[in-house]
């Protein structure tokens, strides 16, 4: 009855929604610790992307040298001041990656009968690709890494847009991009092959960590889209502690970092970074925090056992996952991926600056990092479950509801209309369930708040009399399931005002 229960639902949600063809995206990664730990929850969520490229690059922190002695310096200020002149760099080898595609391959058998989509991990393997490792910014010579993305990014046969993920260096992108450039510059064929590769490839980097995108990607592939993540990643990252509000920290502690991700989950979220956890990452002379003796000496604060590290670059695929709130088509929206704002009229290049920022109830302040924290209790829980997903039987563990909305979800409005929205939601497991309606404000651009009367799947609606022609009102619904952990999915209805 349970399984029949959780076909009517799929069946359901199919009734209410088309099933929008997956996201295609490559990571390429230089292999910190923090790439370390996104990597384990990307595999998590691996049946919510097209997976197409794991490669290996390298960045401002980590490159392997060229096994000749070769030396170099910095582009980048903060490393050269700290590191100056090198061979290599904390390079963690090329086999990291491998190694837990291999820990996947384990949980696989009970991981993949939770949802479809979950890719072999003889598939995954095949993915996997060396980049360009040898220094910081290193893009003069192609590499398994690099003509993978540029096959990749010239097939005709697939027009899909590519989301490029940069969790270390660009520079193995840059020359994927450099070796289409050099074939066909000078060919007839180089406005469409342009025009091509610029409308299907889509960067997502966290910072820069080389400068190959600056001095070689902005100027001749002026017209790639761009989604720039400089402080929101923040929220993720080794200085979690200065970010993220006191009372939302317990979701990064090792109470239940421990206890729902990292033990007894099996061998895939056991290879998961924390403090205090007696590891060392070979290559690495810095990775310390797992030294038991040191948790009250780290460079980012005083942390106890099992502690949250430092995921870093998972908002780069987070972006991807479709939780209702769609926004990957419209990074200013806000999601689980945080908030990217557009800083031109031609929607080449979103940014998380002043624009992007969010309301701290917190603080009582405007911040663009709470534009990722605020998503955390519902990013934590859902990872606990994923992680329960790799050693319980379906009917043991829980799953998230489905949720939709009935009629228009982008919806014209004149001053003082009523309107009734109306969702439907179901859950999986037959949990009870819980709605919250709320505004985005942040998001929308008319100034003050709609008036809204709330009725679990049914919100009415009153339009401010004050609404301009082409301001806009978001309304997010939440739908919480009853089941542990608690799962949340959403749903975004759009007001736009039409005019007096």
């Amino acid at each position: 009855m349970h399984r029949f229960f959780y076909l009517f639902v799929l069946l359901l949600a199919s009734t209410l929604a088309p099933a929008a063809p997956p996201v295609r995206t490559i990571v390429t990664t230089d292999g910190e610790i923090d790439d370390v730990d996104s990597f384990i929850r990307l595999l998590l969520y691996a049946n919510e992307f097209e997976l197409e490229g794991l490669v290996y690059s390298s960045s401002m922190w980590h490159y392997k040298g060229d096994g000749k002695g070769t030396t170099m310096t910095s582009e980048m200020e903060m490393t050269r001041e700290m590191y100056g002149e090198r061979t290599d760099l904390r390079w963690p080898g090329e086999q990291w990656m491998q190694e837990l595609i291999q820990a996947y391959g384990e949980v696989y058998p009970v991981l993949s009968t939770h949802a479809d989509g979950f890719p072999t991990a003889d598939h995954l393997l095949s993915l996997v690709k060396v980049g360009n490792i040898e220094f910081e910014g290193e893009m003069e010579h192609d590499t398994e890494g690099s003509d993978f993305i540029r096959d990749r990014l010239l097939d005709e046969a697939d027009p899909r847009p590519i989301y490029l993920q940069v969790w270390g260096g660009t520079n193995t992108i840059a020359r994927a991009l450099k070796s289409i450039e050099e074939t066909y510059a000078d060919t007839p064929e180089w406005p469409a092959i342009y025009e091509r590769v610029s409308d299907k490839a889509i960067i997502y980097t966290v910072m820069d960590q080389d400068a190959t995108y600056r001095n070689y990607v902005a100027s001749q592939w002026k017209d790639i889209r761009v989604l720039y993540n400089y402080r929101q990643f923040a929220a993720l990252a080794y200085s979690w502690q200065s970010t993220v509000p006191p009372a939302l920290q317990p979701w990064l502690e090792g109470t239940f970092m421990g206890e729902h991700i990292i033990n007894n989950h099996g061998p895939l979220t056991a290879g998961y970074y924390s403090y205090g956890d007696g590891k060392k990452q070979a290559g690495d002379d810095e990775h310390i925090h797992g030294d038991p003796t040191r948790l009250d000496s780290a460079q980012w604060g005083s942390f106890k056992p099992y502690d949250f590290i430092s995921e870093g670059d998972s908002p780069a695929f987070l972006h991807l996952v479709d939780v209702g709130l769609d926004n990957l088509e419209h990074p200013g929206w806000g999601g689980w991926g945080g908030r990217l704002v557009a800083t031109d009229s031609t929607n080449r290049r979103w940014e998380d600056g002043p624009a992007a920022r969010d309301y701290n109830p917190f603080t009582a302040t405007y911040e663009s990092v709470y534009a990722q924290t605020r998503w955390l209790p519902e990013l934590q829980r859902d990872f606990a479950a994923r992680a329960d997903w790799c050693v319980m039987p379906y009917a043991d563990a829980n799953h998230p509801p489905v949720v939709a909305m009935e009629g228009e979800t982008r919806i014209s409005v004149t001053p003082r209309q009523k309107l009734m929205l109306q969702a439907r939601a179901s859950d999986p497991d037959g949990d009870e369930l819980h709605y919250h309606w709320w505004q985005y404000g942040e998001v929308g651009t008319y100034p003050g708040e709609a008036m809204v009367i709330l009725n679990k799947e049914e919100a009415r609606v009153t339009v401010p009399g004050d609404i301009e022609p082409g301001q806009t009102i978001h309304l997010i619904l939440e739908v919480t399931d009853g089941g542990s952990p608690s799962l949340t999915r959403y749903a975004r209805v759009v007001l736009t005002g039409a005019g007096k």
